[in-house]
């Protein structure tokens, strides 16, 4: 009897997670605060060390990556536009120098932390009661809709103290924002819930794959200024941008590093990375060891990576040895086993050619090139964490400036890809 029950969890755990990109933004925002609320305890005594600038860093990042992803910023939706996803890009870059670089950017952090959330809880839960469309609305239909309502508030009014207690340090106690912290994710998890439930019984299958979806984007509005015009690029692509511009930045403060000039956190730098691939496991079933089903099973390793990952931002030193040998390993293994998986049926085809592998279009071949100049780059950033030294500061640096940039090159040839099949055209496997 036991074991049916274990054979019918471990075959639920493999099912397609219906989890919207909003939904997975906010399990992970709710994993922070929850993490955070509850190491302040033994920080507070001085049990554990603590580093503020990675902490708020890799909130401001999180934050970003909605902005960028979906157009949802702390103040309300906005319609996508590229002018919107160049400030969610500056913003985490900002978050990112706050975790890579400590002591730098402290004090703009904070303030920028402490703004985003104090006048964006303000300007959401006045939307929230002002428009016709929101609280008036769901409360007069019984159900979800006055749960949403209630997790909304909840989520709002505690953004609100939350940024005061971070622009006015001092003004209360560690305990009692603790506890803020930790009601708040309990607040996030309840409006995760409540989102996730509507999703089901109103959203359609589109708007549930996060591949499919362009997040809203209208490819028929138009603008008579460009910055301000639609932004129709897909979460996939989105992912890959924070992703380059994360390598890129990394790369180029590496420099100043090697040479001494400024301080570098390590544990801002793996935990951050986590937290990103986190995500794209979450929401597109991305892994460094290559694609995968959205399972709940991903899920829950999504949320395993978060945890570790927003842990060491948080607290420094205690996971860093076991993160760094996490990390190598899957760069250096997903590299391999991507170059593997690429190459080998090509190897294979060209002993018995076909006029299927001859006509290969010459976009995918740039793409194909592309991808493995990215899985070797991964794979001699994972051998220089695996062996320090192995590899010269400077040539590192080098190397993950080349390889952030390939991350751009490698999302404009998805987007050109995915308008190659759509006009009608042979779209070759790009995995």
């Amino acid at each position: 009897m036991e074991s049916q029950k274990e054979q019918k969890t471990f075959l639920k755990m493999r099912e397609e997670s219906d989890l919207s990109l909003e939904v997975v933004i906010l399990l992970i925002i709710g994993v922070f605060t929850l993490i955070f609320g509850l190491l302040l305890f033994k920080i507070h005594t001085g049990s554990l060390p603590y580093t503020a600038d990675s902490t708020y860093g890799l909130f401001l990042v999180i934050v970003s990556f909605q902005i960028v992803t979906m157009g949802k910023t702390p103040f309300g939706d906005l319609r996508r536009s590229w002018l919107l996803i160049i400030i969610g890009i500056i913003t985490a870059i900002i978050g990112m120098t706050a975790c890579f670089i400590p002591g730098i950017i402290s004090e703009i952090v904070r303030i920028l932390v402490g703004l985003i959330l104090f006048a964006g809880g303000i300007a959401l839960i006045l939307q929230l009661y002002l428009n016709e469309e929101k609280a008036k609305t769901w409360m007069k239909n019984p159900g979800i809709l006055q749960q949403l309502t209630v997790s909304c508030s909840l989520v709002y009014i505690l953004m609100i103290i939350l940024g005061i207690i971070t622009l006015l340090p001092g003004i209360t106690t560690d305990y009692l924002t603790a506890v803020f912290l930790i009601i708040y994710s309990i607040s996030i998890f309840y409006l995760a819930y409540c989102l996730q439930k509507i999703t089901r019984l109103y959203a359609s299958d589109k708007a549930i794959n996060p591949k499919l979806d362009l997040e809203n984007s209208d490819n028929n509005s138009k603008s008579g200024f460009k910055l301000l015009a639609d932004a129709s690029i897909p979460v996939s692509i989105a992912t890959i941008i924070m992703v380059g511009t994360l390598i890129t930045l990394l790369g180029l403060v590496l420099f100043p590093v090697v040479s001494g000039i400024i301080p570098f956190s390590t544990d801002g730098e793996l935990g951050l990375l986590l937290v990103l691939n986190a995500i794209q496991i979450m929401v597109l079933g991305e892994t460094p060891l290559g694609e995968f089903k959205r399972s709940w099973l991903m899920v829950i390793l999504g949320i395993v990576f978060a945890a570790f990952g927003i842990f060491s931002c948080i607290v420094p030193g205690i996971f860093t040895g076991y993160i760094i040998l996490l990390i190598a390993f899957l760069n250096i293994t997903g590299g391999s086993i991507l170059i593997i998986k690429r190459y080998l049926p090509v190897v294979q085809a060209t002993r018995s050619p076909s006029a299927e592998v001859q006509n290969i279009p010459p976009i995918v071949k740039k793409l194909m090139v592309s991808q493995t100049l990215l899985n070797i780059a991964s794979i001699a950033f994972g051998v220089s964490m695996l062996i320090p030294g192995i590899i010269p500061g400077m040539v590192i640096a080098g190397i993950l400036v080349i390889n952030g940039l390939l991350f751009f090159v490698l999302a404009s040839y998805i987007q050109k890809l995915m308008h190659y099949g759509e006009n009608g055209k042979q779209q070759s496997d790009i995995s």
